[in-house]
């Protein structure tokens, strides 16, 4: 496969779902995934680090490196470890991440992620939930991915994901700057 790799699995997903169901209102918190990106419209998240707004200055949100841990991640402290342990087990650097429910029946609609940001990165989906196996297609391949597993797949391609089971389905999606690259996207190493 071109567009997807499996990198672990046997994750074991009850202490991040643990830790989700002991914050009340968890999926209400942040909406504005489903308000402002149309092809998210159908999902939820509970963003743990999101681009620094104070870097924007001139730039489209897509062209933004600089990322921050957002106010509400300290309730997540299992969560937070593991993308802290992946980046440094991947010599990356942590960019945003975010842990996202898609609902049974509910769809995230095709779309490239276009932008500065999404084309030096690569973009992994760590699967907590899934009764079926979670459906993602990424151009002309398909994958169905199970709990516990941890993917890479190139969001830089036409992508969606479908539930198309009876549960809904919870994934931790996070992106990575490899290390490598840092100096050449952020103007030092990091």
């Amino acid at each position: 496969m071109r567009h997807f790799q499996r990198i672990a699995a046997s994750i074991d997903p009850g202490p991040f779902l643990d830790e989700i169901a002991a914050v009340d209102g968890a999926w209400n918190a942040a909406t504005g995934r489903q308000e402002k990106v149309k092809v998210q419209r159908e999902a939820l998240a509970i963003p743990l680090r999101g681009l620094r707004k104070s870097a924007i200055g001139e730039r489209q949100r897509r062209d933004v490196h600089e990322s921050r841990w957002t106010t509400g991640s300290q309730r997540y402290p299992v969560a937070c470890a593991f993308l802290r342990a992946i980046a440094h087990q991947r010599d990356a650097l942590l960019s945003r991440a975010k842990i996202v429910c898609l609902p049974a029946g509910r769809r995230v609609y095709p779309h490239v992620d276009r932008g500065d940001y999404y084309l030096v990165r690569d973009r992994y989906h760590l699967v907590l939930r899934s009764t079926l196996g979670s459906w993602l297609r990424a151009e002309d391949e398909e994958v169905r991915m199970q709990e516990g597993e941890l993917w890479w797949f190139d969001n830089k391609q036409v992508h969606e994901a479908h539930n198309d089971g009876d549960q809904d389905r919870i994934h931790m999606i996070f992106d990575l700057l490899p290390r490598a690259r840092a100096v050449a996207v952020l103007g030092r190493a990091a």
